[in-house]
């Protein structure tokens, strides 16, 4: 949202000392502190969601610039320039003609004052700031003109998918909060979780900068059948005491469709069979992943006469005892 202030306007901005918060007596260091709190708690990039947060920064930027000045804040003091840094008198000098003065230690020629890495990072936030309102971050009137240019701030959304939306690969489209759409490619064998980077899709660049990325973090819902274990696909398939005890050909779903799996005569719950390449198609060229088929048998829903005398008849003739080994 654009500042309802411009710098211009903030030459006519309020006693520095009130917008700071302090009074006339506050020394170098309270004047810097009282700063740094306006810029963390009312810089737009800062505090996107306050809608006066931009005005209060630019005016606090605009106190700040005059006080922190030895030279200017004793002439503000004594009453011979306002709270902008304007003459009160015509025939004085401008604040610009004060800042640039070989002796000011904040203008050219500053020689050995100490320097302080938070006052860069002050001073990149200013200009931020500032640019906001600027487009290009260029104030001709004051600063002999400069620029600032950085990249747009990344942007960051979730998007949900089913199993086989992931495992498959697919394109869908999101909503952005302005109402706008992108559509994003999920590429097979996207995992739960993963982040996709959507270059130049994101905040606007200042300046000359680039605009910033999207990244859109993937959330993938379980499926009722399948599993996934790295680019292998992991079903339980129920199979019967019969198919079990005499082996045949037996449908099983994959992520592709129905297929044919061969059951082995004698099988057993739990024991585990494959098909190969029947998996996750992992991005590149990397071998597809396989599906790993585990065994379950199922009694049948009821117990019927025939079944029961035969299996009577088998146990009295055949019985065997699965767990002997465990009992060793």
């Amino acid at each position: 949202m654009a500042s309802s202030l411009t710098l211009a306007e903030v030459r006519m901005s309020r006693d520095p000392y009130e917008v700071l918060g302090l009074t006339k007596a506050a020394t170098a260091d309270e004047i810097k502190k009282a700063y740094r709190k306006i810029v963390r708690t009312s810089h737009p990039d800062l505090n996107p969601d306050d809608a006066g947060a931009q005005d209060r920064f630019i005016e606090a930027t605009a106190a700040h610039d005059l006080l922190k000045d030895p030279a200017l804040r004793a002439r503000f003091d004594k009453g011979e320039i306002d709270a902008s840094g304007a003459e009160r008198q015509a025939e004085r000098p401008f604040y610009r003609d004060y800042a640039q003065q070989p002796g000011n230690p904040y203008g050219p020629g500053r020689g050995s004052a100490e320097f302080d890495a938070s006052d860069l990072f002050e001073e990149i936030l200013r200009q931020r700031g500032q640019g906001r309102t600027h487009g290009r971050a260029q104030d001709q009137g004051d600063a002999g003109g400069w620029a600032f240019n950085a990249p747009g701030p990344d942007r960051r959304y979730q998007l949900e998918l089913d199993f086989l939306e992931a495992a498959k690969g697919t394109q869908k489209r999101i909503t952005l909060p302005g109402g706008q759409s992108l559509d994003v490619k999920i590429p097979s064998g996207t995992s739960d979780g993963q982040t996709i980077r959507l270059r130049g899709k994101g905040g606007e660049g200042m300046g000359e900068g680039p605009d910033g990325d999207a990244l859109v973090t993937l959330s993938v819902r379980p499926h009722k059948l399948f599993r996934r274990e790295g680019d292998d696909i992991l079903i339980t398939l129920p199979i019967s005491i019969d198919e079990a005890a005499l082996g045949g050909k037996v449908e099983t779903p994959t992520i592709d469709g129905v297929v044919a799996l061969t059951i082995p005569k004698g099988a057993s719950s739990g024991q585990l069979l494959r098909l190969r390449g029947r998996g996750v198609q992992p991005p590149g060229k990397k071998p597809r992943g396989d599906q790993r088929v585990e065994l379950r048998i199922v009694m049948p829903p009821k117990i019927d006469e025939a079944l029961h005398d035969f299996m009577t008849s088998w146990r009295a003739t055949h019985g065997y005892n699965p767990r002997k080994e465990m009992m060793s």
